[in-house]
């Protein structure tokens, strides 16, 4: 048995793995990977395989660095099944119609903006692709074994990281031997606001985990409410814009979750919220539907009739004249907008409007990869370049990580731990190569020897 790591290997997108027996190939997660332009581009557009040797497609979740090449998947050929939770399908089929059309959006807006000498901007993928790829879906609850090939079954268990994702665990038979490859990526934390916690494996032969902080832990969630109220407060004092780019899926909703729980106590002042992006709204309502997967106290609101992601400050906005009449006010507000990285969609215009101003503040309240416009935010560079265009960072920028829904650096050693004596072999992906590494030892000084961190498109012999 061999496992080829395809991306999201020494970096955090781009997710994709291939499981490969003398009988079958299984992919792992096909996610867009993001980076400069031309090297994602070349990247998302170029499979590293032959699709035809593909046999399923298993999904771990919904993330657009998990799944957001699917449909360029499909363009290339791909016709077998893709296994996922079912809320991870559901999630799927209005994210990836998402990604398509913000890609031709993106491309057109770009070609009629574009000087003399610019190439033409293609999108990766239609929204047709994306439809022909949510035909192929197979929705599996957690806890349920499905053999996926003759010789691998796969059963989820929950990740507790976002709505409906799964940590799948593969039992994978050879000459009568019969060994488990669990899939801890992404895996989530304790105590997130609305989700249940992550599930332990610990009979797991092999774990492919991940990495992302692998050398940093976050604070608790009630002291990221308490930052939260500070940064809105202070905001809101010199009337100016909270501008909070966020992942359509989770992010937007625990932040949402987050202001109702601090306006209901009274500590930020009721302006005015906005969600400003169709597939979080899209995203939102799926949350609903999907209500079994919620933690107790989520649960709770709920069934008394206070629902968490509905209250009178907030707005959701569809259409793009609404989101257009935001630029011109002048007036505290709070504007959550994807995408989470920066790097396309309605979030790129409230930057552009907004970055100058110095009573705005730009939250960032999740991880952003190298070489995205997030990253450079993030990094204080005194200019952002959007659309084409120089913009002077003038804004405040406070960076929030403790919103997080992946697992810190102790998280993740602890689960580990858990899982040897069992488990004899780690992998560690989905981290930049500081974080990856920096785990890589913390494992080995706790006890765990038999570490790997591959490059990519390493192919490691199991």
């Amino acid at each position: 048995m061999r496992i080829h790591h395809h991306g999201a290997v020494r970096s955090v997108t781009g997710s994709m793995h291939v499981l490969e027996t003398e009988q079958s190939r299984v992919m792992i997660d096909c996610g867009l990977f993001q980076g400069h332009r031309k090297e994602a581009r070349e990247r998302n557009e170029t499979f590293p395989f032959d699709i035809g040797s593909i046999d399923a497609l298993v999904l771990s979740h919904a993330h657009i660095d998990h799944s957001g090449n699917i449909p360029g998947l499909v363009k290339n050929g791909f016709r077998q099944n893709i296994f996922s939770t079912t809320a991870t399908r559901n999630l799927c089929a209005v994210m990836l119609a998402d990604s398509a059309h913000i890609q031709e959006q993106d491309a057109e807006y770009l070609n009629r903006k574009r000087g003399e000498g610019d190439e033409e901007v293609v999108p990766l993928y239609s929204a047709a692709d994306a439809q022909k790829a949510m035909e192929l879906f197979v929705g599996l609850h957690y806890g349920r074994t499905l053999r996926v090939t003759p010789d691998i079954a796969v059963t989820f268990y929950d990740a507790g990281h976002v709505l409906g994702s799964a940590l799948p665990v593969f039992d994978v038979t050879e000459n009568g031997t019969t060994r488990r490859i669990a899939y801890i990526v992404d895996l989530g934390r304790d105590d997130l606001p609305i989700l249940e916690d992550p599930t332990r494996i610990n009979d797991a032969d092999v774990m492919i985990m991940e990495s992302t902080y692998g050398d940093r832990d976050h604070e608790s969630i009630d002291n990221a409410q308490d930052h939260l109220a500070e940064v809105v407060n202070r905001t809101a004092h010199r009337g100016g814009k909270v501008i909070i780019p966020a992942f359509a899926l989770e992010r937007t909703q625990e932040i949402v979750y987050c202001l109702r729980r601090l306006l209901d106590a009274g500590r930020i002042p009721e302006i005015p919220i906005y969600v400003d992006s169709p597939l979080a709204v899209n995203v939102t309502e799926i949350f609903r539907i999907h209500s079994e997967y919620f933690d107790d106290e989520a649960t709770a609101m709920l069934y008394n009739d206070q629902n968490p992601f509905q209250f009178p400050n907030l707005t959701y906005i569809r259409k793009v004249e609404d989101s257009k009449k935001l630029h011109g006010q002048r007036f505290p507000m709070i504007i959550i907008s994807a995408s989470g990285m920066c790097e396309a969609g309605r979030i790129l215009h409230h930057l552009k409007n907004n970055i100058e101003d110095p009573r705005n503040t730009v939250l960032v309240v999740g991880f952003m990869a190298e070489n995205t416009l997030g990253r450079r935010i993030v990094e204080g560079r005194p200019t952002a370049k959007i659309f084409r265009r120089e913009y002077r960072l003038r804004a405040e920028v406070v960076v929030m990580d403790s919103f997080s829904a992946h697992a810190g650096r102790r998280d993740l050693i602890a689960y580990a731990q858990q899982a040897v004596p069992r488990c004899k072999k780690f992998i560690l992906v989905h981290g930049e190569e500081s974080q990856s590494l920096a785990l890589a030892e913390h494992l080995r000084d706790n006890g765990i020897h038999e570490v790997i961190v591959p490059q990519l498109h390493d192919v490691i012999e199991v």
